[in-house]
Protein backbone atom coordinates (compact mmCIF):
# COMPACT_ATOMS: atom_id res chain seq x y z
CA UNK A 1 0.00 0.00 0.00
CA UNK A 2 1.34 3.40 -0.98
CA UNK A 3 1.38 6.06 1.73
CA UNK A 4 1.53 9.82 1.61
CA UNK A 5 4.43 11.67 3.19
CA UNK A 6 3.35 13.06 6.56
CA UNK A 7 4.77 16.51 5.70
CA UNK A 8 2.60 16.73 2.59
CA UNK A 9 -0.54 15.62 4.42
CA UNK A 10 -0.01 18.02 7.33
CA UNK A 11 0.87 20.93 5.02
CA UNK A 12 -2.28 20.46 2.94
CA UNK A 13 -4.50 19.82 5.95
CA UNK A 14 -3.27 22.98 7.68
CA UNK A 15 -3.72 25.04 4.50
CA UNK A 16 -7.32 23.87 4.15
CA UNK A 17 -8.01 24.46 7.85
CA UNK A 18 -6.50 27.95 7.61
CA UNK A 19 -8.64 28.85 4.63
CA UNK A 20 -11.74 27.54 6.40
CA UNK A 21 -11.10 29.72 9.44
CA UNK A 22 -9.15 32.68 8.07
CA UNK A 23 -10.25 32.88 4.44
CA UNK A 24 -8.35 32.36 1.22
CA UNK A 25 -5.35 34.17 -0.11
CA UNK A 26 -5.40 36.22 -3.30
CA UNK A 27 -3.96 33.29 -5.28
CA UNK A 28 -7.04 31.13 -5.10
CA UNK A 29 -9.61 29.41 -2.98
CA UNK A 30 -11.16 26.00 -2.47
CA UNK A 31 -14.38 27.84 -1.59
CA UNK A 32 -16.53 29.85 -3.96
CA UNK A 33 -16.32 33.02 -1.87
CA UNK A 34 -12.74 34.30 -1.78
CA UNK A 35 -11.30 35.69 1.44
CA UNK A 36 -14.13 34.36 3.57
CA UNK A 37 -13.55 32.25 6.66
CA UNK A 38 -15.28 31.55 9.93
CA UNK A 39 -13.34 34.15 11.90
CA UNK A 40 -13.84 37.16 9.65
CA UNK A 41 -17.46 36.19 9.00
CA UNK A 42 -18.44 36.10 12.66
CA UNK A 43 -16.31 39.11 13.60
CA UNK A 44 -18.30 41.30 11.20
CA UNK A 45 -21.59 40.54 12.97
CA UNK A 46 -23.23 42.26 15.89
CA UNK A 47 -24.53 40.20 18.80
CA UNK A 48 -28.08 41.09 17.78
CA UNK A 49 -27.61 39.78 14.22
CA UNK A 50 -25.81 36.68 15.47
CA UNK A 51 -28.65 36.00 17.91
CA UNK A 52 -31.51 36.60 15.48
CA UNK A 53 -33.34 33.49 14.29
CA UNK A 54 -34.61 33.36 10.73
CA UNK A 55 -37.40 30.91 11.63
CA UNK A 56 -38.88 29.15 14.63
CA UNK A 57 -36.96 25.96 13.90
CA UNK A 58 -33.63 27.29 12.64
CA UNK A 59 -30.50 27.67 14.71
CA UNK A 60 -29.05 31.12 15.27
CA UNK A 61 -25.57 32.08 14.15
CA UNK A 62 -24.52 32.00 17.82
CA UNK A 63 -25.76 28.41 18.07
CA UNK A 64 -23.85 27.39 14.92
CA UNK A 65 -20.76 29.18 16.22
CA UNK A 66 -20.88 27.55 19.66
CA UNK A 67 -21.54 24.16 18.09
CA UNK A 68 -18.57 24.34 15.71
CA UNK A 69 -16.34 25.50 18.59
CA UNK A 70 -17.54 22.64 20.80
CA UNK A 71 -16.96 20.18 17.94
CA UNK A 72 -13.37 21.37 17.48
CA UNK A 73 -12.50 20.61 21.08
CA UNK A 74 -14.40 17.32 21.17
CA UNK A 75 -12.60 15.97 18.09
CA UNK A 76 -9.22 17.08 19.42
CA UNK A 77 -10.03 15.22 22.66
CA UNK A 78 -10.86 12.09 20.62
CA UNK A 79 -7.61 12.47 18.69
CA UNK A 80 -5.83 12.61 22.05
CA UNK A 81 -7.46 9.41 23.31
CA UNK A 82 -10.88 10.34 24.68
CA UNK A 83 -13.26 7.40 24.61
CA UNK A 84 -16.29 8.55 26.62
CA UNK A 85 -19.32 9.91 24.78
CA UNK A 86 -19.92 13.60 24.22
CA UNK A 87 -23.22 15.29 25.03
CA UNK A 88 -23.76 16.95 21.65
CA UNK A 89 -26.96 18.65 22.84
CA UNK A 90 -24.79 20.86 25.06
CA UNK A 91 -23.12 22.22 21.94
CA UNK A 92 -26.35 23.81 20.71
CA UNK A 93 -27.17 25.79 23.86
CA UNK A 94 -26.00 29.16 22.54
CA UNK A 95 -29.07 30.95 21.22
CA UNK A 96 -28.77 34.62 22.08
CA UNK A 97 -25.88 36.69 23.37
CA UNK A 98 -25.11 40.28 24.28
CA UNK A 99 -22.10 42.10 22.81
CA UNK A 100 -19.79 41.01 25.64
CA UNK A 101 -20.72 37.33 25.33
CA UNK A 102 -20.52 37.49 21.53
CA UNK A 103 -16.99 38.90 21.67
CA UNK A 104 -16.07 36.20 24.18
CA UNK A 105 -17.47 33.46 21.91
CA UNK A 106 -15.56 34.89 18.92
CA UNK A 107 -12.37 34.89 20.98
CA UNK A 108 -13.01 31.32 22.12
CA UNK A 109 -13.46 30.17 18.52
CA UNK A 110 -10.16 31.81 17.55
CA UNK A 111 -8.39 30.26 20.57
CA UNK A 112 -9.82 26.80 19.90
CA UNK A 113 -8.89 27.03 16.22
CA UNK A 114 -5.33 27.80 17.31
CA UNK A 115 -5.40 24.76 19.61
CA UNK A 116 -6.41 22.60 16.65
CA UNK A 117 -3.58 24.02 14.52
CA UNK A 118 -1.05 23.38 17.29
CA UNK A 119 -2.36 19.85 17.77
CA UNK A 120 -2.16 19.06 14.05
CA UNK A 121 1.41 20.38 13.92
CA UNK A 122 2.52 18.04 16.71
CA UNK A 123 0.98 14.80 15.46
CA UNK A 124 3.75 12.46 14.39
CA UNK A 125 1.63 9.40 13.61
CA UNK A 126 -1.32 10.18 11.37
CA UNK A 127 -3.17 6.90 11.78
CA UNK A 128 -6.49 6.22 10.06
CA UNK A 129 -8.57 7.51 12.97
CA UNK A 130 -6.64 10.77 13.32
CA UNK A 131 -6.82 11.40 9.59
CA UNK A 132 -10.58 10.86 9.69
CA UNK A 133 -11.03 13.12 12.72
CA UNK A 134 -8.90 15.88 11.16
CA UNK A 135 -10.85 15.69 7.90
CA UNK A 136 -14.10 15.76 9.88
CA UNK A 137 -13.02 18.97 11.62
CA UNK A 138 -12.45 20.72 8.28
CA UNK A 139 -15.62 19.41 6.63
CA UNK A 140 -17.82 20.03 9.66
CA UNK A 141 -16.52 23.57 10.07
CA UNK A 142 -17.02 24.26 6.35
CA UNK A 143 -20.63 23.14 6.66
CA UNK A 144 -21.29 25.56 9.51
CA UNK A 145 -19.45 28.36 7.72
CA UNK A 146 -21.85 27.85 4.81
CA UNK A 147 -24.86 27.72 7.12
CA UNK A 148 -23.80 30.94 8.87
CA UNK A 149 -23.25 32.71 5.55
CA UNK A 150 -26.67 31.59 4.32
CA UNK A 151 -28.33 32.90 7.49
CA UNK A 152 -26.60 36.25 6.93
CA UNK A 153 -27.97 36.39 3.36
CA UNK A 154 -31.51 35.65 4.55
CA UNK A 155 -31.22 38.30 7.28
CA UNK A 156 -30.36 40.95 4.68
Amino acid sequence: MKTIDQKHFTKNLLALLKETFEGSSAEGSVYLDRGVGVLNTIEELSAADASRSISKTSATITAHTEHLRFYLLALIEFMNGRTEKVNWDESWLGKTVDETDWKLLQGNVRRDYEIVVETFQTIEDWDDEKVGDAMAIVVHTAYHLGAIRQIIKVQK
